[in-house]
């Protein structure tokens, strides 16, 4: 093969923001892991000639449909789907659907590339790919969601299947959508077969997967500060959210003698010097996943705590912060409030939520600092499991799950520590997840040739 010439990262960077205009969110996922990838293939040539950084940098595919559908009013109501398939790799693409305001093509191919890395390091056979729709379920009836969903999933079926791409949830796509889209699946091509993950334990999920990316962060934490001789037990912890991941984070953290200090969603934070334990812990799952309510109600529910309205929870003192909510949640200047306030490790249960600029703040501060693609892979870990399940018609109870959680993360936290040990006592888990996510798809890659 031909030496190349091999283009500098600011040449690199500067290509892939003239291929991908009016797209910042991809931008940025594709800087975070080019700035650390660059220096680990500066003498591999091979890496080079065969454009490898280049090629994952530019999806395999990019699905965009129209959804109709119709609301209770008989309204005919026009909507946006997509599925990005980024990297097939080491295995059939793999990554949640997000229903939200927020969802575009940008949004999704940094969701996907970053999906890519992260399934890599679970050393599960599984490529990334992320889809969704600007579909909000927030105040839809049962039946208008059923309706979008079985509409979404009349185009969806014909780009996914069990071994080439197998959605998930992620925001706005929970037991009752993958119950909706899955019936759909099934109606419409006449299979039984994994062709989701999420799924109601009655027909094919698996029995962990509600508690996975919430855990899986707060066991990589836990990682973490024993790597350093810490440990969770009588440490204060800020969590941002309040849905699946936050919630099941706070009860982890919780069960392994921390204190859980705040939850949050879009209106704002509320903050329980007491502690929120597992009766309030309970109390909100209830509010969010059956009465759909707002975080704003705990502190009327809960004597001494607050609820600070058009905020984020980064201000509050703290030994550990677990974002886990959306992307680009925790910025610079909250970045410097943790630092300041004495945060000692930061474990993202969310998608890329700390902003470039905030993890150069926990990155100079030398701050133990889990980035999404290592410390939440925890829930597509299990979903690559309830695959495994699926395909072999067997079922894993709750605590062999478990037992396999804790072990797929400690494997994620030792390859994250063998390409991110920095000699001098620090850890660079960003540069240690990026490179082992991207040697492994890197490799399988030289091995197909140009394809």
């Amino acid at each position: 093969m031909a030496v190349s010439d091999h283009v500098d990262l600011d040449t690199f960077m500067a290509g892939v923001k003239k291929r991908n205009p009016g797209q910042p969110e991809f931008v940025q996922a594709v800087q975070e892991v080019a700035q650390d990838i660059y220096a680990f293939i500066d003498d591999k040539e091979e890496y080079h000639s065969a454009q490898i950084l280049r090629r994952i940098a530019e999806p395999d595919r990019v699905v965009s449909f129209r959804v109709c559908w119709e609301d209770d009013n008989h309204n005919i109501r026009v909507q946006r789907g997509y599925r990005i398939q980024n990297n097939n790799a080491i295995g059939p693409y793999k990554g949640g659907i997000r229903f939200h305001p927020s969802v575009t093509e940008s949004v999704l191919k940094f969701l996907a590339f970053e999906q890519t890395f992260k399934n890599s390091l679970t050393g599960l056979p599984m490529g990334g790919g992320k889809g969704g729709a600007n579909f909000n379920p927030k105040g839809k009836s049962d039946a208008e969601v059923m309706r979008f969903c079985q509409s979404f999933m009349t185009e969806l079926y014909r780009h996914i299947g069990p071994d080439t791409d197998v959605p998930a949830g992620d925001i706005g796509v929970g037991g009752r959508e993958i119950g909706y889209m899955f019936g759909q699946y099934k109606r419409i091509t006449n299979r039984w077969e994994g062709v989701l993950t999420g799924k109601g334990m009655e027909y094919g999920g698996s029995q962990m997967r509600p508690e996975a990316t919430g855990y899986g962060a707060v066991y990589f934490m836990e990682n973490m500060l024993k790597h350093k001789g810490e440990a969770i037990e009588g440490k204060t912890a800020v969590i941002s959210g309040s849905g699946n991941v936050a919630t099941h984070a706070a009860e982890q953290i919780t069960k392994q003698g921390g204190k859980v200090l705040t939850l949050s969603d879009s209106g704002g934070f509320i903050h329980d010097p007491d502690g929120i334990n597992q009766e309030k812990i309970d109390w909100v799952k209830d509010l969010k996943n059956n009465r759909r309510g707002r975080i704003s109600e705990y502190a009327d529910e809960f004597s001494g705590a607050s609820y600070i309205e058009g905020d984020r929870p980064w201000s509050v003192a703290c030994d550990l912060a677990l974002p886990c909510a959306t992307q680009n949640e925790l910025n610079e200047a909250e970045a410097k409030a943790l630092v300041d306030n004495g945060v000692q490790a930061v474990s993202e249960g969310a998608n890329m939520p700390t902003t470039l600029e905030g993890v150069h703040v926990f990155h100079d501060a030398k701050i133990m600092y889990g980035p999404g693609k290592a410390a939440n892979a925890g829930g597509v870990a299990v979903s690559g499991l309830e695959m495994s399940q699926n395909a072999e018609r067997i079922s894993w109870n709750h605590e062999r799950l478990g037992e396999m959680l804790t072990e797929l993360m400690e494997g994620i936290h030792g390859k994250c520590v063998e390409y991110g040990d920095q000699g001098d006592g620090y850890v660079d888990y960003v540069k240690g997840a990026n490179i082992a996510g991207f040697k492994k798809v890197a490799d399988a890659m030289l091995a197909y040739g140009v394809v």
